[in-house]
């Protein structure tokens, strides 16, 4: 259900003409108290990740920069300053659809649970893994074929 939820606020981002990956985090018992989509070119703001917008979000909601307890649905593995902020934040979880071989946090960096770090998360990937790719395939070619197109208008 949440990564369904998480999966809707990507579908916000590739209509705003954002990288389409959507976060939502979950308090075990207040409910969800954070939500967003990557925000970059909208906001110009290299930081505007779906997930740190989403943490910012739930830190507001509870008062509290600690989310312990929290869990963070994501539709792709977070990067790692994403990673970080999720590892400082104290999340307990996060669940993520499609993994990122190249740059994630955790499958290449292994932020999440690195020892030099004072907390360590849960990690649960592959869930909808591929309704997540297929958001991000689609996005990417839409690009590709957009940029063809312009380079074939001033051919």
């Amino acid at each position: 259900m949440y990564m369904r939820m998480a999966i809707r606020e990507c579908q916000n981002a590739a209509e705003e003409g954002e990288v389409p990956i959507g976060a939502m985090i979950v308090h075990p018992e207040k409910g969800i108290i954070g939500k967003s989509f990557n925000q970059v070119e909208m906001l110009q703001d290299a930081t505007a990740h779906a997930e740190v917008l989403a943490i910012t979000q739930a830190c507001q909601a509870t008062g509290n920069w600690r989310l312990e307890g929290c869990t963070l649905y994501v539709t792709k593995e977070p990067c790692p300053m994403c990673a970080g902020a999720i590892v400082f934040s104290r999340i307990a979880k996060v669940v993520w659809g499609v993994s990122d071989p190249a740059r994630g946090g955790e499958s290449v960096f292994h932020i999440l649970n690195s020892p030099s770090l004072v907390h360590r998360v849960e990690c649960i990937p592959g869930i909808l893994e591929e309704e997540c790719k297929e958001h991000l395939v689609g996005f990417f070619r839409g690009l590709r074929a957009n940029r063809r197109e312009i380079r074939d208008a001033e051919d």
